[in-house]
């Protein structure tokens, strides 16, 4: 098994654990600070709310993207709480990967019953 997917199983173990302890219908918040949580337990490096700069013309912009989580400086996690997921969301978490130069991510809808339903690993 490759790092980059025994990472993003723990990160998905951690979400799931977040998602059976509080359940759908809170805040991207909430969610962010209980996973944020749920990851220093598990001592998985994290930087959440990370400034994702573009690059425009040999111009480094702080245009206010924002990364959700970035894990151990290889794994982009973008949270949602909203009804269902839009191709918007998947074009969004592309384009963090291409910002970031990583090679995966993962999008996470905690607003489902069933958190595994709610999950897409996208891989450039």
């Amino acid at each position: 098994m490759y790092p980059e997917q025994t990472l993003t199983q723990q990160i998905i173990g951690a979400a799931i654990e977040v998602h059976k302890a509080i359940g759908p219908g809170l805040l991207e918040s909430a969610y962010q600070a209980c996973l944020a949580q749920e990851l220093r337990l598990r001592n998985v490096a994290f930087e959440t709310e990370k400034p994702l700069p573009i690059m425009y013309k040999g111009a480094k912009l702080d245009c206010g993207y924002r990364l959700d989580f970035l894990i151990e400086g290889r794994v982009v996690v973008e949270i949602k709480s909203i009804e269902t997921l839009l191709p918007i969301h998947e074009a969004q978490i592309l384009t963090y990967l291409r910002l970031t130069q990583c090679k995966i991510g993962l999008l996470i809808n905690f607003n489902v019953p069933v958190l595994k339903n709610g999950i897409k690993r996208i891989i450039l």
